[in-house]
């Protein structure tokens, strides 16, 4: 208890007054759960930090809980990193099982944003059992939609520069001296991922496996269908919209 105190004690006082006035401002905020799911490119990355602070939800990203729960070597980390180990996938009942055990955090208590799960109708059942033993249910699923010509073009403009993380693109964003960067001249790359190649077999993929789950959710009258290739603002004002109805 007193290293807890101690560590209290360090924090600077604006820092404490900060937290203390988001955690009073959440309190007045509605539970929610809320699942996004979106093509590549859709959105999803930029709207997700919106919605975790307006609405005081913490963010689930599955990818990202796996290699914490294999680096922690919880339980359930430990039988994925052996899934992962023997080249297996991670089996669908023991990432429900992590995200059962992330969301009893505190920064779960409003509720969270899934991200990356459910891809497919057997896991998004398996989530909703989940959720059922626990008596809540998935309030929103939002669906990023969007046409693939869109993404292309999206996706395939991108431009990186490796060192910085600042990212360029072709059309929208585009450096001032093409194929540099603007602040070191040095060169832009392209990741692997922002071919057109390889968002094809990502988009089949998506459209294959998760499609189905949008039609899911459409028959419990949760699904909210976003006109995701708008300006990132407009997106935004669309999803306040329909998480405060």
């Amino acid at each position: 208890m007193a290293s807890s105190t101690a560590n209290l004690e360090d924090i600077p006082s604006v820092d404490l007054m900060n937290e203390l006035l988001r955690r009073m401002k959440c309190s007045t905020k509605p539970d929610k759960r809320v699942i996004l799911v979106g093509p590549p490119g859709s959105g999803k990355g930029t709207q997700s930090p919106v919605i975790k602070d307006e609405y005081c939800l913490c963010h689930l990203a599955t990818g990202d809980m796996l290699r914490a729960a294999v680096a922690a070597k919880t339980p359930l980390g430990v039988q994925a990193k052996e899934a992962m180990d023997k080249g297996e996938l991670v089996s669908d009942d023991l990432v429900v099982r992590i995200i059962d055990e992330a969301i009893k955090k505190p920064s779960c208590q409003k509720g969270f944003i899934l991200d990356g799960f459910p891809r497919t109708v057997t896991q998004a059942e398996k989530l909703d059992e989940m959720l059922e033993k626990r008596g809540v249910k998935v309030d929103k699923v939002l669906n990023f939609a969007i046409d693939d010509s869109v993404l292309e073009e999206r996706i395939t403009g991108r431009w990186i520069h490796p060192s910085s993380g600042r990212t360029y693109h072709t059309k929208y964003a585009p450096p001032k001296v093409p194929g540099k960067d603007d602040f070191t001249g040095e060169l832009l790359i392209q990741r692997k991922d922002d071919t057109a190649a390889v968002l094809k077999s990502r988009l089949e993929a998506f459209h294959r496996q998760t499609e189905p789950v949008i039609d899911y959710y459409s028959k419990k009258n949760v699904v909210a269908n976003l006109h995701a290739e708008k300006p990132a603002k407009e997106v935004t004002e669309e999803v306040k919209k329909v998480l405060s109805s």
